[in-house]
């Protein structure tokens, strides 16, 4: 990164109240927080911009633009615009669009316009916090001081009261049930195997998008958790499975979650459901064919020999539900980038289907709009070759006025679709139970009687 003036305040720091205050403190306009099992990072402000289009990719660095039309392999030309910026050290922050996956699978079912399908930020700002303590790089000595006031600010952190939302109503059943009935009939007709219909709730009332993020840390297990303003999109989430995690030195890990469970933080109750998931034939046939795939995928981009399943059908709680979780790894070849390990991995199988092709197609059929952020990843790329993947599920989306959740089942052979709504309604608790509205939001939902 371009930045020559760093300061490191050793010692344990409240990171979650820290994130809040700085993205309350009206320094930035644009931000990523990404959290991962012994670090956080906060970046903000943006030094450089990599956007992808539908049709190219542009690139913004200290007042000069170039734009490239989009060839046979997108997200290796995303890596490659990340290089082309010409930083000597870099890390980029952002997202990729679950409708990404049609230009790598090469579907021809993206519409010609939309919003970005990517968008990765170089930040002027970037704090991390690990065991040590805090590092704070930035552009300069007055900016690197102002942050770091803000993060040495005594605070305490605030209260917070979820809102509830109705996950059920206004026919949601019937429309979701409508497209889970269209999905099997292609699976019968012996096009798919597997593919995951989602279905979007939307909320009546203004949202607090980073105290609902700070709430619904305290309610999860995420594998990953990130909230993130970038381009007019917002969201906070809390990811329950690693799309791809790419190390400097080419190791490679993807971890499928399939298979679900409610989780009702009742001892015997939980144990015996994940008992239950454990030897659910149809919950196992869903896991074991989508860590097959993952498996397959890895093979395309690592040393040969060197992909495998270091560990099968583990049961994971994450917030309101548990799952069946698998872990493949493997060591890329050679002449492989991360955004080609990426690239072979997305979208997730867990939240599209197989054949990836297939399922994209049937999802595209069956619901109604696009998912934009939803399905898709968030993500840290840096310059020596790492890479950290998120699958965007259990988030909050924002845009403009409006605030939505969404979730998904995996829809196989035997699927019942009133068992699959009720699946969704279980996965959307997780993030549900979390929404802090904004103050007069809040008022107005109480007067109201709006539960």
């Amino acid at each position: 990164m371009l930045t020559n003036h760093q300061l490191f305040l050793p010692g344990a720091v409240d990171d979650r109240g820290a994130v809040l205050a700085l993205v309350g403190s009206g320094l930035f306009d644009t931000y990523v927080t990404y959290e991962r099992p012994g670090t956080r990072w906060f970046a903000a402000g943006v030094l450089a911009d990599v956007v992808m289009e539908r049709e190219r990719v542009r690139t913004a660095i200290g007042g000069r633009a170039c734009s490239v039309e989009l060839g046979s392999s997108p997200l290796r030309q995303l890596g490659e615009a990340l290089a082309s910026l010409g930083l000597p050290e870099y890390r980029a922050f952002g997202y990729l669009a679950f409708e990404a996956g049609h230009l790598v699978h090469g579907t021809g079912r993206l519409r010609s316009a939309g919003p970005p399908l990517a968008h990765l930020i170089v930040p002027e700002v970037e704090v991390r916090w690990n065991a040590a303590g805090t590092a704070v790089r930035g552009p300069s000595a007055d900016l690197v001081r102002l942050v770091s006031d803000v993060l040495l600010t005594e605070r305490e952190l605030p209260e917070l009261a979820a809102t509830g939302v109705e996950l059920s109503g206004g026919g949601s059943r019937e429309l979701y049930e409508r497209s889970v009935g269209q999905v099997l009939g292609v699976i019968r007709r012996g096009a798919l195997r597997k593919a995951i219909v989602s279905r979007r709730v939307d909320v009546p009332f203004e949202v607090d998008l980073p105290r609902s993020y700070l709430l619904g840390l305290s309610l999860n297990t995420p594998a990953r958790s990130f909230l993130m303003d970038v381009g007019g999109r917002r969201m906070a989430g809390f990811s329950p499975e690693v799309t791809a995690e790419v190390l400097p030195d080419g190791e490679v890990m993807t971890q499928p979650l399939a298979g679900t469970r409610p989780l009702r933080h009742l001892t015997e109750e939980d144990e015996r459901l994940g008992d239950e998931l454990a030897w659910d034939v149809k919950e196992c046939y869903e896991h074991v064919i989508s860590a097959r795939l993952a498996h397959a995928e890895m093979r395309e981009v690592c040393r040969h020999g060197s992909a495998a399943v270091r560990e099968l059908m583990a049961v994971r709680r994450r917030g309101s539900v548990q799952h069946l979780a698998s872990v493949v790894t493997g060591t890329l070849a050679p002449d492989r980038s991360p955004w080609d390990a990426l690239a072979a991995l997305f979208p997730s199988v867990t939240a599209s289907g197989l054949p990836k092709r297939a399922a994209l197609e049937a999802i595209a059929d069956a619901e109604e709009g696009e998912r934009e952020l939803y399905g898709g990843v968030a993500c840290v790329a840096d310059s020596a070759g790492g890479l950290d993947a998120a699958l965007v599920l259990r988030s909050i989306f924002q845009r403009g006025d409006e605030t939505w959740l969404q979730a998904g089942a995996g829809i196989v052979p035997g699927s019942d679709p009133g068992t699959e709504f009720e699946e969704t309604t279980s996965k959307l608790r997780s993030v549900a139970g979390g929404l802090v509205a904004m103050r007069d939001a809040a008022v107005a939902v109480a007067q109201g009687g709006r539960r």
